[in-house]
């Protein structure tokens, strides 16, 4: 039988900056720090205001 691994993964919300909803869940690997990437933030779409704006990460 296989073993189970400890899952090493957090789940971070992405929240819009300029409406404050929480569009996005992703997850990360929390083994090897926040990427780069997510700690500047990501343009996503959102939906309120049917354009691209950037998503910061919030820890719920």
């Amino acid at each position: 039988m296989a073993k189970k691994k400890s899952m090493a993964r957090e789940f971070l919300w992405l929240q819009c900056k300029e409406t404050g909803d929480l569009n996005y869940r992703t997850s990360v690997n929390t083994k090897g720090g926040m990427p780069e990437g997510l700690k500047e933030g990501l343009m996503k779409y959102s939906p309120r205001l049917r354009k691209h704006t950037l998503h910061k990460v919030k820890r719920k």
